[in-house]
Parts: structure tokens; C-alpha cells; sequence
């Protein structure tokens, strides 16, 4: 059922992709030879309109190939790609790019639609931290962060993600009773202890310890994965919502600390030490992350900001990537989407087939942005690397040699088809030998 799901998600992704390179060559006038979903050797298929249309064995992409696409000597045929204009083909290019980030948009109204959208308030500020002391308040809404401009309280999360805090002062600017407010924040330096766990936050379970870090104080002082946390030093903890509240509320330092916790029935107390781990910075406030209702205008409004988000947040994800802060195992392929496809649907079902619906539209949201932006790339044999050999010609006033420009493709293609080799070998490894 997972892998089922998952290719009709990746399929429908694919689809909408083709469909849209599809669409605006008719509307151009170009002749479009095959239209497949998937690669591989055909498995079905039927002809319409003059075009081939299949699907194919391996469920990993597409293809609208149009008449004289990858050669030119079809250029005297007026249906050929490379017989219309540079506008022309340009608009056939970013139409399939186009049309995921119109699929991500309409899906994001049935999830906002539904679920609402998480506003960037500020729901504390500690103490006298740096946030208090520049002034910031509760119920505060931030609208820019740095130099990035904030909608959801995603973005906030998104921000702090992708930019490591210093002890560089940080411009934050809110919306306070109608007015705009700006506020300058000085970092704090405090050390940083980690007890190496992780458990179920939830307010209506218990504090089960679901993950332990090898050689960190949790993991050394005997405790396993299943066990749940009664009590903390003097504190009695009922729920996983009460943990969290203790550790807000007491920071960890280099102090020890007891530990209780139930085994199969059993109650134990051990003496855990939290370990260093770094110093690091705090601007000393938190903010929502969870969603509230909205109108038909803010739907569609905050549906556009969605599909914003995640495109914005697949270009830093790709800025890590080309600055080398990525590691080759965190990169995946489409084994990899299956398999994250296969995850949310488990961890979704329990809660019914509404949750389900829902979490699998979130992550169809960031796959078909994702997947836009992915050709936009200026890399030979996507859309993008097409759309700037159009470029290059718009500012030349003629094109380049189309010999030359079929040999970059194919190239492009090769080191493609070999990073995609890599990338499913990487996923089989990390996922399969991994679990």
C-alpha cells in the first residue's frame, strides 16, 4: 500500500509536470511526438491528436518529446519545437515547472482550507533574555526576521534552520496593534547540555523515550527505548507535554540530574549527567507553529504563501547543497520518496483518514514545488538549462549552433542519469542496511 501511494502521488506529480510542456505545445502549435509517464519500455498506451501517449515499467519521470526537440533537421517543418519563436518555446519550457506550482497551490487550499495556517506570533518571552530586553512582546506577529520576510510561523523555524545565530545583533520587525514595530535583538551565549533523547511530546501520552543517541548520558546510564519518564529531580511528569514544559523551565546545565522511569511495570531511578555539547546562542522567545481557521480570502491568500514557502525553502535547502554543507547520505532519490511517503502514511493512519488525506497533501505540497523548482535549475538537459540556452539567444538576438546545444543536452543527460544511479544505490544503502 505504501509504494502504491507513493507512485500515485509521484505519478499524478509527473503528469501534471508533462501535462503542462503538453498543453502550451498544442496551444504553439508544435507537434508533440510522445507523451509518457515513466521510463523504461512501454507497458501500455494508445495514439490521439497525433501523439504516442504511454506509461512506462519504471515509475521515476516523464517525457513530452516534440518534434525536432533534440535535432534540427526538422527546423523547415513549421510544427517543430525549434521552428517557432524564442517566446514560444520559452512558454512551452516553464509551463511544466509551471503547472506543479499550480498543482501545489491547489492543493494547499484544501489543507488551508481545512487546517487553517500557523501565524508568526510570539507566544513567550523569557525573562530578561535578549528579546524581552529589545522589547519584544507576546502576541506579537513578526513579519521579518534578518533579511527574510516571514508569513507562518514556519518561517521563523525555516530561519533560525538555515541561519546559525551569533553574536551578530538581529533585526526582527512585528506587527504590533495595527502598527509596525522595529527591534533590534542581541544575541545571548549559553552552553549548550543534551541528555541524548528523544520522546513523545504529547500532551495526552506518556513521556515514552522513542530514540537514544549512542554515547550521550541517557543511552550510557542504562535507560532503552519503550521506557517512560515518571520523574525528573523532584518534578513528577504524567506526560510528554509536562516533560517539555520542565525542560523549557529548566534548562539543562552540567549539574546531574534523577531520572525515574517505568520499565514493563517496573519503577527505576538512575543518576544521569547531561553532556556539553557547544556554546550556542539564544534570542530568548518561541513562537506558534500551530494552525487557526481562516476565511475564504485568507485561503487563497495564505495558499499563495504556501507554495512560496516551500519554494523558498527548497532554494536554501539547494544553497546548502551547492556550498558543500550537505552530505552525499542526505540526499535521495525517488527511492527515498517513496520511502518518506511510506512513513507518513504509517504514522498517519491511526489517525484516521481525514489526518491521512491531510499529511500526504502536505507532503504532495513541498514534492511538486520541489519538484518545479528542481527544473528550473540551469542544468543541461532540464528545463532550465533549456530555458537558458532561450535566454542566451534573447541576448545574443540569434541562437546557438543547435548541434552544439543537442551535445549539451546529451551530455547533461548522461551525468543525470548517473547521478540518479547514485542517489538509488545511496537510498537503498541508508534505508535498507540502515534499518
Amino acid at each position: 500500500m505504501k509504494i502504491v501511494i507513493a507512485i500515485l502521488i509521484f505519478g499524478l506529480l509527473v503528469l501534471v509536470h508533462e501535462l503542462g510542456h503538453f498543453i502550451f505545445a498544442r496551444i504553439n502549435g508544435i507537434e508533440v511526438l510522445d507523451f509518457s509517464i515513466g521510463m523504461g519500455p512501454r507497458l501500455c498506451g494508445f495514439k490521439a491528436f497525433g501523439t504516442q501517449f504511454s506509461v512506462r515499467l519504471l515509475p521515476i519521470g516523464g517525457a513530452c518529446m516534440m518534434l525536432g526537440e533534440d535535432q534540427d533537421q526538422n527546423m523547415d517543418n513549421e510544427r517543430s519545437f525549434y521552428a517557432k519563436n524564442v517566446w514560444q518555446r520559452v512558454s512551452v519550457l516553464f509551463a511544466g515547472p509551471g503547472f506543479n506550482f499550480i498543482l501545489a497551490f491547489i492543493f494547499s487550499l484544501f489543507i488551508i482550507g481545512s487546517e487553517g495556517f500557523d501565524p508568526a506570533t510570539v507566544t513567550k518571552v523569557t525573562g530578561n533574555g535578549p528579546a524581552a530586553v529589545a522589547g519584544l512582546q507576546e502576541g506579537d506577529v513578526i513579519t521579518k526576521i534578518g533579511k527574510s520576510g516571514v508569513t507562518f510561523g514556519r518561517d521563523i523555524q525555516s530561519y533560525f534552520l538555515y541561519h546559525e545565530l551569533t553574536d551578530e545583533p538581529l533585526k526582527v520587525t512585528v506587527k504590533r496593534n495595527g502598527e509596525k514595530v522595529k527591534l533590534t535583538l542581541l544575541p545571548e551565549a549559553y552552553e549548550k547540555y543534551m541528555l541524548g533523547f528523544t520522546y513523545s511530546g504529547a500532551d495526552n501520552g506518556t513521556a515514552e523515550i522513542l530514540e537514544l543517541s549512542e554515547g550521550y548520558p541517557m543511552a550510557e546510564a542504562g535507560l532503552l527505548v519503550g521506557d517512560v519518564i515518571t520523574k525528573i529531580s523532584d518534578t513528577e511528569v504524567f506526560t510528554g507535554g509536562e516533560l517539555m514544559a520542565y525542560f523549557d523551565q529548566t534548562p539543562l546545565t552540567g549539574e546531574p540530574i534523577e531520572v525515574t522511569y517505568d520499565r514493563k511495570g517496573e519503577t527505576f531511578t538512575t543518576q544521569v549527567t547531561p553532556k556539553y555539547v557547544a556554546t550556542e546562542y539564544t534570542v530568548g522567545f518561541a513562537y506558534n507553529l500551530a494552525r487557526v481557521d481562516t476565511n475564504a480570502w485568507e485561503t487563497l491568500k495564505y495558499s499563495v504563501a504556501e507554495v512560496g514557502f516551500w519554494i523558498k525553502d527548497t532554494a536554501r535547502g539547494l544553497g546548502k547543497l551547492f556550498t558543500g554543507k550537505v552530505k552525499s547520505n542526505e540526499v535521495g532519490s525517488v527511492v527515498a520518496i517513496v520511502d518518506l511517503v511510506g512513513d507518513t502514511y504509517e504514522g498517519s493512519k491511526a489517525a484516521g483518514v481525514k489526518v491521512t488525506l491531510l499529511n500526504l497533501l502536505n507532503l504532495s505540497v513541498w514534492l511538486s514545488a520541489n519538484l518545479g523548482v528542481m527544473n528550473l535549475l540551469p542544468i543541461p538537459a532540464l528545463d532550465g538549462g533549456k530555458l537558458l540556452f532561450c535566454i542566451i539567444e534573447i541576448v545574443r538576438g540569434k541562437p546557438v549552433d543547435r548541434e552544439k546545444e543537442g551535445m549539451v543536452h546529451f551530455i547533461g543527460m548522461i551525468l543525470l542519469l548517473l547521478l540518479m544511479v547514485f542517489l538509488i544505490f545511496n537510498d537503498v544503502k541508508n534505508i535498507f542496511f540502515a534499518k
